[in-house]
């Protein structure tokens, strides 16, 4: 069994060490008649031992001084609980003196535990991660003590409530977004002071997007999104200027025939949009943006954002290119091909290319081998999104997301034309819909007075996010207020019209509703009797945007949280309120947003049908996935459930896996075992536990994650059964 210590160094737990912190609290009572013999205190000190194994996983020091009072009070050994209570006070107060430094150290020496297993896609090891982390402590220290109130931060340490991003809040930062990249392609940009013109070539326009893509990650701390679209008027400017080339070199040689000139110049464009899009996948997957990890990107691939039948086809070009290059991989430091996280890839599914036989059916069959291999693209229906994301004039649009999940809610603007590149969202606060549950005692009257309260938590707490980006001037970030990626403001200029009338979105996200439907009615929201009661919390969620939206004209939007160390967070606190409780708490980790839980049997089109209704309730972002075995040796199976999202549900993906080991060269699933409470991950051909010698890919949040999770995330990953 392991203890994670304050400082987030994990070490072997050892019963002497509870031993002896009982006996030093002993020799502090006066009154022999008051005190514990040594057999008692051994004794507490096994039953403490015995609670922490329960739990099976990395116990806190908290957690473990927890069980000691209580052990101490059932023992009425009143006396010594005060003197050990007082002595954990006492030293409380002298750590709260300082509350970084120890923290810096360890992540600085690389043993900090749960910062190591923070984030899937940073790597603790490497100086501008270390950097970034060391940053957001101070941030999170200031923003603890100075700049939130004091019952938001003792709301989000208990799990009641998260406030995600601390360690970016000190700064006037926001979440995520869609980059306008065809504002700043078509109309020039500047970058570090200098001016980027409107690009001659494709390769060109290639190159400048991946620089857009950098800076703008290095300014914000969520995920953001491109378009393949905006690069399409680009392959016909290389096709003429290739072309011109081609036909003057041929002519060199006395050959002007229109066809040859034609099938020559059509071969050397596709080796310059195979040039591009590579310059894209591989300085994504090589880029360290300042918070030390590669940026966050979302390629949107969607034809019917194309303008004309010509852009439309070399659109289809740059799409059937990027597929195959994901089919690929990238290289490993062993030189073999493997999955990278990013860019993550989204592919839309509509009426040109969802049947055998429609015209761009062919990318189709390209993107389920794709995910079948890589586990992306993930999907977009055109029919469902366009039932689901209406404007005020009654139209309805289809558009990405921003990063994994994170959707706009329509908008149009003074025009009267749509608009959603270049917009972002404000932050998100997240409620644990488990702790509602679980404060009610199982009351319903008492459940929704506590919700709303809790809802009001996180009203104000989004109002904080709100107010700290309020009067940020537009040269905190140029790329992003002045030069095009989200707006062409002035120097000087703040952003605050940008945070009203729906422009911007904020989000109050959500967890754990199937835990909640559990514990308040005995049964999982996919029974039928539990079903209303889960879809009446999804709506009043809903209905407290709606209030706030019209309080503030800010577009309060409800978020399917994509929890990733979070829902092990949540797990810890929720086991150190209530207990463990069968089917609620007895796991380290909740299950995100309104997904079916990971181990409950059930089929891939059920689950997707079932989900698609609490998904139309999550307007401001969700993902619904299936989990699924290899299937590189059945795409026809993959079109089939491709086909079915088409007709039942917004947005969907399908999770396989793809991992490698590099001592023996096993290509199969990498496995989870458990030793001493602990899981680790171990290739089952040659038993290697070398994280550093082996590649792990795993969809946990809708993105892909590559550098390990937390103890709670891994139990998930195991837990997860089948759905075709």
């Amino acid at each position: 069994m392991k203890i994670i210590k304050r400082n987030g160094a994990e070490v072997a737990f050892d019963i002497e060490k509870i031993i002896n912190a009982i006996k030093k609290a002993n020799d502090e009572v006066t009154e022999s008649s008051n005190r514990l013999t040594d057999e008692q205190i051994v004794d507490i000190a096994e039953k403490v031992s015995a609670l922490a194994g329960d739990l099976k996983r990395a116990v806190s020091v908290e957690e473990i001084q927890d069980f000691v009072e209580n052990q101490l009070m059932d023992q009425k050994a009143f006396v010594v609980a005060r003197k050990y209570i007082t002595y954990r006070y006492t030293r409380a107060l002298v750590r709260q003196s300082n509350t970084t430094d120890a923290q810096i150290l360890t992540l600085i020496e690389c043993n900090n535990e749960e910062v190591k297993q923070e984030n899937s896609n940073k790597n603790p090891t490497v100086n501008s991660v270390q950097r970034d982390y060391m940053a957001g402590e101070v941030s999170k220290d200031l923003t603890r003590r100075v700049l939130l109130p004091h019952d938001i931060v003792e709301a989000h340490d208990e799990g009641i409530i998260h406030f995600h991003d601390a360690d970016y809040f000190a700064q006037h930062m926001h979440n995520c977004d869609l980059v306008n990249l065809e504002d700043m392609l078509q109309n020039g940009t500047v970058i570090s002071g200098t001016f980027i013109e409107k690009p001659h070539s494709f390769s060109t326009a290639c190159n400048i997007a991946t620089q857009i893509i950098a800076q703008v990650a290095s300014n914000q701390y969520g995920g953001q999104s491109i378009s393949l679209t905006h690069l399409a008027p680009f392959v016909d400017i290389s096709r003429q200027k290739i072309r011109s080339e081609v036909a003057e070199e041929l002519s060199q040689v006395g050959i002007s025939d229109e066809e040859h000139i034609a099938r020559i110049a059509e071969k050397r464009l596709r080796d310059e949009i195979k040039k591009g899009i590579q310059t894209i996948q591989y300085q994504v997957v090589t880029l360290l943006t300042t918070n030390g990890q590669a940026p966050f990107v979302t390629v949107f691939m969607y034809l019917g954002e194309a303008r004309n039948e010509r852009e439309r086809d070399d659109l289809a070009m740059i799409i059937e290119e990027t597929l195959n290059q994901r089919i690929q991989g990238v290289k490993n430091e062993a030189g073999v091909w493997v999955t990278p996280a990013f860019p993550k890839l989204i592919y839309v599914l509509e009426e040109d290319n969802i049947r055998e036989g429609s015209r761009y059916w062919y990318l189709t069959e390209l993107s389920a081998r794709c995910t079948a291999k890589r586990m992306v693209p993930d999907y977009i229906s055109e029919k469902k999104m366009l039932e689901f994301k209406v404007d005020k004039n009654g139209k309805g649009h289809c558009y990405t997301c921003m990063g994994c999940r994170s959707f706009l809610t329509p908008y149009v603007d003074e025009n009267g034309k749509p608009k959603y590149y270049g917009r972002f969202n404000q932050g998100v606060v997240t409620i644990n819909l488990v702790d509602v549950a679980l404060s009610s005692h199982g009351d319903m009257e008492a459940f929704w007075k506590i919700f709303d309260e809790r809802l009001e938590l996180c009203h104000r707490a989004l109002m904080e996010r709100h107010k700290r980006l309020k009067g940020t001037l537009s040269d905190a970030a140029p790329i992003l207020w002045q030069y095009g990626a989200l707006a062409r403001l002035k120097k000087g200029e703040t952003i605050d019209k940008l945070l009203y009338g729906g422009y911007s979105t904020i989000s109050l996200g959500y967890a754990g509703l199937y835990e909640c439907t559990k514990y308040m009615t005995g049964k999982s929201h996919t029974d039928a009797q539990a079903k209303p009661f889960a879809l009446s919390v999804m709506q009043h969620m809903n209905d407290m945007c709606k209030k706030w939206k019209q309080e503030h004209n800010i577009d309060f939007s409800l978020y399917g949280t994509p929890l990733e160390s979070t829902t092990y967070k949540f797990a810890k606190c929720l086991q150190k309120r209530f207990g463990i409780i069968e089917g609620v708490t007895d796991k380290n980790y909740i299950t995100n947003s309104y997904h079916v839980h990971v181990s409950e049997p059930i089929d891939a089109f059920t689950k997707l049908k079932f989900e698609s209704e609490f998904q139309q309730l999550s307007p401001g972002g969700a993902i619904s996935y299936v989990e699924v075995p290899n299937m590189q040796g059945n795409i026809p199976a993959v079109l089939a459930v491709m086909q079915y999202i088409y007709d039942n549900i917004m947005y969907a993906e399908l999770n396989t896996k793809s991992d490698y080991c590099q001592v023996c060269g096993y290509d199969g699933e990498i496995a989870i075992v458990e030793e001493d409470g602990k899981l680790l991950w171990e290739c089952p051909h040659c038993h290697n536990r070398d994280q550093s010698k082996m590649n792990v890919a795993r969809r946990t949040c809708g993105y892909i994650g590559t550098q390990y999770w937390n103890q709670g995330r891994t139990q998930e990953i195991r837990d997860r059964v089948l759905h075709l």
